[in-house]
C-alpha cells in the first residue's frame, strides 16, 4: 500500500506542476514553450528524458555479458552531442524551426519534408510503444498485481495520466516535469547504490576498489576488430547514433528549441551531452556491485541482464521496491510523455499543416495517446518477445534514411528530384537489410550499431543519383555561427 501511495503522491506533485506551468498555455506554447526556457533548467531534465525506463532496467545487466564496453558508445555521444549543437542547431535557429523536418521542405522539397516526418512518425510510436510497453510489465509484476489490477487497466491508466499532464501545456510543461523527474530517478538510483553497499558491508571508498577490481568494469576493447564492442566501432556508432536519435530527432530537439538563445541551446546540449557519460557509469557500477553480491551469497547470477536488478529488487524488501519504483516510472515518463508530445507537433506541424488549430492539436494529442495504448496491449497479446525484436530493428532501420535526407541537404549544393526521394527512402532500409543477410551467410559477420551508418550512406547515394543541376536553396547549411 505504501508504494501505491507514493506512485499517487509522485502524480500529485507532476499534476500541480503541469497545472503551474500550463496555466494560459497556447499553441505556441504547446510546441515551443514559448521560447523562453532557462538552458540549465533543459540541461539538466534531458539528462533525465534521455534515459528510459528500460535503460533502468537493461544497462545494469550489460556489465555480465559486455562489462562496460557500453560506455564507449557513450563517448562517442559526447562527440555527437558537439556534432548536433554546432552543426545542426545553428541551422534549426537561423530558420527558427519549431519542427525540425520544416528544413527537409525549404531545402530539399515536400516530399522530401513529409518522408522524413513520416519516417520520424513510424520510428518514434513503434519505439516509444515498445520501452513503455516493457515498464508496465515490470510495474504490473511488483505494484499492481499484488491489488488484482488487471494489465490492460494498468496501461490506460498510466497512458492517461500522461495525458491528464501534457495535453494542455505540451512541452511547456515537459520542461519542468523533466526536471522533477530527473531528480527523482537520480535520487532512486543512488540510493539503491547506497543500499547495495550497506548490504555487502563495504565503505563507499571499499566498493569503489572493489568496482574498479572487478574483470566486469573492463571498458576498452582494441584487440578484436570483429567484436561488436570494439573501439572504434562503439565510438563512432555512438556519434552517429546522438547525430540521428537526437539532431535529426524531433522528440529530442524540441524542448531543445524552446531555450531564449541559440547559444544557451548549445549550452544546454553541450552539458547534458557531457553528463550522459557520469549517468550511465552509475548504472553499471550497480550492475557490478549487484553481481559481487549475488555471488557473494553463492546465489546464481541470471541468463539475462535485464533480470539482474529485479532479481535484487524482488529480495531487497519494501525499501528498495519502492525506491525502484520511483526510478523506473521516473524514467519511463519522462521520455514516454516527451514521445507523445513530440509526435503530436509532428502529425499537426508537418503532416497536417496546421500550427495554429487548437482542436486538430488536442485530438491528435489524445489520438496519439490512444494508438499509444492499442500498440502497448498489441505487443502484449501478442506475447512474442520476437515480436519486440523485430521493431526495434524496424526502428534501427528507419532512422538511417533521416541521416541520409539531412546530411545530403546540408553538405552538398544539390537538388533532387523531389517526387523520387520516398522512393530512395523505403528502398535504403531494404538495401540494407538485404545487405546484413548477405554479408552473414557469405562470412558469418553481423552488423551492429554500424548499419545506422550503412543505412545512411545508401540513402545518400540515392539522393547523388537523383540530383538536378539547379541553384541551392540557400536555407542552411554547415557554418557553426553563433
Amino acid at each position: 500500500m505504501m508504494i501505491v501511495a507514493s506512485i499517487i503522491a509522485y502524480f500529485c506533485i507532476l499534476s500541480c506542476i503541469s497545472w503551474w506551468a500550463s496555466h494560459r498555455a497556447t499553441n505556441e506554447a504547446f510546441y515551443a514553450g514559448e521560447r523562453r526556457s532557462s538552458w540549465p533548467m533543459v540541461a539538466f531534465g534531458m539528462v533525465g528524458a534521455s534515459v528510459s525506463g528500460v535503460t533502468f532496467v537493461s544497462v545494469p545487466g550489460m556489465v555480465l555479458t559486455s562489462a562496460m564496453a557500453y560506455l564507449q558508445l557513450c563517448m562517442g555521444f559526447i562527440l555527437g552531442y558537439v556534432v548536433v549543437a554546432f552543426v545542426l542547431l545553428p541551422v534549426y535557429y537561423r530558420l527558427n524551426l519549431v519542427s525540425i523536418y520544416a528544413y527537409l521542405q525549404q531545402r530539399l522539397g515536400l516530399h522530401s519534408y513529409q518522408t522524413g516526418a513520416w519516417f520520424f512518425l513510424i520510428s518514434k510510436i513503434a519505439g516509444a510503444a515498445v520501452k513503455f510497453y516493457v515498464v508496465c510489465i515490470i510495474l504490473q509484476q511488483f505494484v499492481f498485481s499484488q491489488f488484482g489490477v488487471p494489465f490492460p487497466l494498468t496501461v490506460v491508466g498510466l497512458v492517461a495520466f500522461i495525458w491528464i499532464y501534457t495535453h494542455r501545456g505540451g512541452i511547456r510543461t515537459l520542461v519542468f516535469t523533466d526536471v522533477f523527474q530527473t531528480l527523482c530517478l537520480f535520487a532512486a538510483l543512488l540510493l539503491i547504490i547506497y543500499k547495495v553497499v550497506a548490504s555487502m558491508d563495504l565503505t563507499v571508498q571499499e566498493a569503489c576498489r572493489a568496482v574498479m577490481a572487478d574483470e566486469r568494469s573492463r571498458v576498452f576493447v582494441f584487440d578484436d576488430w570483429a567484436s561488436p564492442q570494439f573501439f572504434w566501432k562503439q565510438f563512432l556508432s555512438g556519434v552517429f547514433i546522438v547525430v540521428v536519435m537526437t539532431g535529426l530527432d524531433q522528440d529530442m530537439m524540441q524542448k531543445n528549441l524552446t531555450c531564449r538563445t541559440l547559444r544557451g541551446a548549445q549550452k544546454d546540449m553541450c552539458c547534458y551531452g557531457l553528463a550522459f557519460l557520469p549517468a550511465n557509469l552509475l548504472f553499471m557500477v550497480l550492475g557490478v556491485l549487484l553481481a559481487q553480491l549475488f555471488q557473494s551469497q553463492g546465489v546464481a547470477l541470471p541468463a539475462a541482464g535485464d533480470q539482474l536488478l529485479p532479481m535484487y529488487v524482488g529480495q531487497a524488501g519494501m525499501l528498495v521496491l519502492l525506491l525502484f519504483t520511483i526510478g523506473i516510472v521516473a524514467a519511463s515518463f519522462s521520455s514516454a510523455d516527451s514521445a507523445l508530445t513530440s509526435l503530436t507537433t509532428c502529425f499537426c506541424l508537418d503532416i497536417c499543416q496546421r500550427p495554429h488549430d487548437e482542436r486538430l492539436r488536442r485530438m491528435a494529442h489524445a489520438g496519439f495517446c490512444m494508438a499509444f495504448a492499442g500498440f502497448i496491449l498489441l505487443f502484449h497479446g501478442l506475447n512474442r518477445t520476437s515480436l519486440i525484436d523485430a521493431v526495434y530493428v524496424l526502428v534501427s532501420y528507419t532512422y538511417g534514411p533521416l541521416l541520409g535526407l539531412f546530411a545530403f541537404g546540408l553538405f552538398t549544393r544539390w537538388q533532387v528530384a523531389d517526387r523520387w526521394v520516398p522512393l530512395v527512402c523505403v528502398a535504403s532500409p531494404l538495401l540494407c537489410l538485404g545487405v546484413d543477410k548477405m554479408v552473414g551467410s557469405l562470412t558469418g559477420y553481423r552488423f551492429g550499431y554500424e548499419l545506422l551508418m550503412l543505412n545512411g550512406l545508401l540513402t545518400f547515394l540515392g539522393l547523388w543519383l537523383l540530383r538536378e543541376q539547379r541553384p541551392e536553396k540557400r536555407v542552411g547549411g554547415i557554418s557553426p555561427q553563433v
